[in-house]
């Protein structure tokens, strides 16, 4: 029983030994640099709406179709048919 007093001195040395550290050069802090970058593909997939005379369409419908070509328009660069 008289290796207890023995064994604890023994655990603190080495649970103290595990604190100390190594000073070198300071590292600088690792900089985050965040780019956002979108990449949209509708372009490849979408096609204007291009409707004849005869077509006959709901007030909602024509709304949806004339969006539709004007966001194509800015966002693909559609461009009218030539006549």
């Amino acid at each position: 029983m008289n290796c207890k007093p023995g064994l604890a001195a023994i655990s603190v040395a080495v649970a103290l030994a595990g604190c100390g550290t190594c000073s070198g050069p300071a590292l600088p802090p690792a900089q985050v640099e965040t780019h956002t970058k979108v990449i949209d593909s509708a372009c490849s997939w979408t096609k204007p709406i291009y409707l004849e005379k005869t077509d006959v369409l709901s007030d909602s419908t024509a709304r949806a179709v004339l969006e539709h070509n004007r966001t194509g328009a800015k966002v693909c660069g559609w461009r009218p048919l030539a006549k």
